[in-house]
């Protein structure tokens, strides 16, 4: 599997943060803001496939906020490349 060394910079795991504690906060929202805090520096995870399906239906919804978005595309590029290309 091909490796993605992409990490959250500090606005969007600030993003992140603030999503994590907002008590309207959807479960997606909380689980992209999650898992874009697992891939700050200081962190070596990637984002699962749960979770950045969830981010995905985040930066879908024109409902979501920027800080939402942020933290969901975060995520996002933080997750696992295909290794077939896909």
């Amino acid at each position: 599997m091909t490796s993605n060394s992409g990490q959250t910079g500090s606005e969007a795991a600030s993003a992140a943060a603030r999503t994590l504690t907002d008590p309207n906060a959807t479960e997606e929202e909380k689980a992209a803001a999650a898992s874009a805090l697992s891939q700050a520096p200081e962190s070596q995870g990637e984002t699962g496939s749960e979770a950045a399906s969830a981010s995905s239906r985040t930066l879908s919804d024109p409902e979501r906020g920027d800080a939402e978005k942020s933290a969901a595309a975060s995520a996002l590029s933080q997750s696992p490349e295909d290794p077939e290309g896909k």
